[in-house]
Order: structure tokens, then sequence, then C-alpha cells
């Protein structure tokens, strides 16, 4: 059975750093593409950043420079270190894992993945 359980979100300042943490078992995150996602309210969830297999990361326009995906191999976890960080940044973030076949391309479409985390709140305050 697969489990994905996210940490490290809270509440910081505009312009800190938060470095999430996504915890993988019942599956090896290594061999597979993984990503992160988020959702502020009233808004539809967003594609941030993924990381596939090769190391391959591919960012959204809105994060790219600020946020960088990792992966701890030994660890079966997925990190995500957000730099400069916005209050538009403010959302629940998700981990997601099980890309489907066919989506390899789309990488931060929400329809990718087969399996999520419950999620860990962002808020950023200006």
């Amino acid at each position: 059975q697969v489990q994905l359980v996210e940490s490290g979100g809270g509440s910081v300042q505009s312009g800190g750093s938060l470095r999430l943490s996504c915890a993988a078992s019942g599956y090896s995150g290594r061999r597979y593409c993984m990503g992160w996602f988020r959702q502020a309210p009233g808004k539809e969830r967003e594609g941030v950043a993924s990381l596939d297999a090769l190391g391959k990361t591919t960012y959204a326009d809105s994060v790219k420079g600020r946020f960088t995906i990792a992966r701890d191999n030994a660890k079966n976890t997925l990190y995500l270190q957000m730099n400069t960080l916005k209050p538009e940044d403010t959302a629940v973030y998700y981990c997601a894992a099980g890309l489907r076949a066919g989506w390899s391309r789309r990488p931060l479409q929400s329809g990718a993945y087969a399996y999520w985390g419950q999620g860990t709140q962002v808020t950023v305050s200006s």
C-alpha cells in the first residue's frame, strides 16, 4: 500500500523559506516521477514541481528560481525547498506519485498521478 506523508508546512513571513518533505512508503520513488502540487482556497489544484527518475525537473513559471525539488533515495523522501516566499504561495501543498502511463510529458497536471498525500498547509504573510 502506497503512503505519502507530507511535513514541514507552517507560517512564515514574506521573503522567508520553508522546506517540505514527503516520506514515501510502499513505493520506490527513485524509479518514478514524483511531484508537488498546491491548492489555495477557491482555486484549482496546480502543479508546482516534478522530478523524474532521470533527475529531470519541471517547475511552474510562478516558482522558477525560488523553489527546488529534490529527492533523497536512501530515505525515500521527496523535498521541496521554498525560498523567497510570497503571500500568493499560501496554499495546501500535496505530494504526488505514481505517474500514469502516457502522462510523462505533463508531469504538472494533477491527473497524471495515482497517489496523493494528505497535504500540509503553507501560509505566507505580508
